[in-house]
């Protein structure tokens, strides 16, 4: 699992090690990875950590490699790891929009076909976290939203692909969660974003099992604001007549968690 430090990769690794998985946690710093782990194994559960950078190629396939000696088998990849650099594309750097390709696309692209061979043998899983932001473009976030909506569009093609093989692929896109990711760069989250119900981690890593068990396609949370999102998608007309709204309504919720975090 990529991105398990923290947020939704940490509350997911409990969830699998509490249903009796062996664990393999990746992610860039080993200090709060090994925290984890030893969590993990004062409950009696299998963990082994692989410090991993997702935009290094040689890394994952290292992750991949560790994960197989150490587990004697690879069930379930889950690609979870993600980065945000939020704010108008002229104010990003080169370097940046890169990085936000290479670790919320690419690497889970590459870690999918490294993986295939050891899923194949038993017949397992890969669920892709993506967002909200993959199902309608969110301005000042638009490579983020572009990289969550080719996400989706690989899990799907592939989920049709390996069919027959019997793996599963699956994506679960969430809105808003109360995590790290969003609630330490609030002030440059758009306001659009907290027009819809903030989840917790473990909310959405409920779904992340979920998918892992039954392959289902794509779950969302919040159901609504999924339905609303794909309205805005078909039509712009539509979703630029009630985007003043729902950014007021945004902005509204925003100040209350910024009076919280106060």
């Amino acid at each position: 699992m990529t991105g398990a430090s923290t947020g939704i990769g940490a509350a997911a690794a409990r969830m699998f090690a509490a249903e009796g998985a062996a664990i393999v946690l990746a992610a860039r710093g080993r200090e709060a990875l090994e925290a984890l782990a030893d969590e993990l194994r004062a409950g009696g559960h299998r963990a082994e950590v692989v410090p991993t950078d997702v935009a290094d190629m040689d890394a994952m396939r290292a992750l991949v490699e560790r994960t197989v000696e150490w587990g004697g088998r690879l069930d379930v990849l889950v690609n979870n790891a993600g980065v945000n650099h939020r704010g108008e594309l002229e104010r990003q750097t080169p370097e940046q929009l890169a990085q936000l390709v290479q670790v919320n696309l690419t690497a889970p692209i590459v870690l999918s076909r490294l993986a295939l061979p050891y899923l194949r043998e038993h017949q397992g899983a890969i669920v892709n976290v993506a967002s909200l932001a993959g199902r309608i473009p969110v301005v000042h976030e638009a490579t983020y939203s572009a990289t969550k909506f080719g996400l989706r569009a690989f899990t799907f093609a592939l989920a049709e692909e390996l069919r027959e093989a019997g793996v599963r692929a699956s994506v679960v896109s969430p809105g808003p969660v109360d995590t790290g990711f969003i609630m330490e760069d609030l002030d440059h989250v758009p306001d659009l974003v907290f027009s819809q119900p903030m989840s917790t981690a473990e909310q959405i890593a409920e779904l992340v099992i979920e998918c892992a068990v039954d392959g289902r396609p794509e779950r969302v949370r919040p159901e609504f604001g999924a339905r609303l999102a794909t309205l805005g998608y078909l039509f712009p007309a539509l979703r630029r007549a009630l985007l003043p709204v729902m950014e007021r309504k945004g902005r509204a919720a925003k100040q209350r968690f910024r009076t919280r975090g106060g």
